[in-house]
């Protein structure tokens, strides 16, 4: 694994504990050697996460839509910053720039970049490891939801295990290594998507 990319608030939400978890998740890829890709702003958990990855001589490529760095939220000490049109095309370069993904906590915009890389997967897209760092158990409640979806059978036991879970950054990295996505179906080849 050689390119993370993290999804995360642009706050940094009210407890310090993220704020100090993400900067610690950026120092813990460093040291690994493992470059973060990610939304290029300097606030929130966003800016923390890249902090942790520079101030320890990582690598951090930032991918942000022209009318967000037009507000001034960039960060200007990145290895690199990429500008696109919009929200769309930065997803999508994110996704094809990176060997895995990692939430953490965030609002509607992390969820809806964790769901789509999710639902990519189910689809057969890609075979990528999603993780959530479940920093003082933030996503508790949406694991606990992820799992009454599977319950209903609206998704199947085997795209329920794709989602990978732990609050510590290095036993999480050794899970996204050892991941191994799930086989599509029957009725779904990839050169049918």
């Amino acid at each position: 694994m050689k390119k993370v990319v993290v999804f995360c608030g642009s706050s940094a939400g009210k407890a310090e504990v993220f704020k100090k978890g993400a900067f610690l998740l950026g120092a813990f890829l460093a040291s690994r050697k493992i470059d973060l890709v990610y939304g290029g702003a300097q606030i929130g958990l966003m800016g923390a996460v890249a902090d942790g990855v520079l101030l320890n001589g990582g690598q951090v490529t930032g991918v942000i839509p022209d009318f967000l760095a037009a507000k001034e939220i960039r960060h200007h000490h990145l290895t690199e910053m990429i500008v696109v049109k919009s929200m769309h095309e930065r997803k999508l370069l994110l996704s094809e720039m990176c060997d895995g993904v990692i939430a953490l906590p965030g609002g509607f915009g992390t969820l809806d970049e964790l769901f789509e890389m999710l639902t990519w997967a189910q689809l057969g897209l890609h075979q990528k490891p999603i993780a959530l760092f479940n920093i003082d158990g933030y996503f508790n409640d949406l694991i606990r939801f992820v799992n009454k979806v599977n319950e209903n059978g609206f998704i199947s036991d085997i795209h329920r295990s794709m989602i990978i879970v732990d609050d510590d950054a290095e036993s999480l990295l050794n899970k996204m290594i050892n991941y191994q996505a799930p086989p599509l179906p029957a009725w779904l080849n990839r050169s049918d998507v």
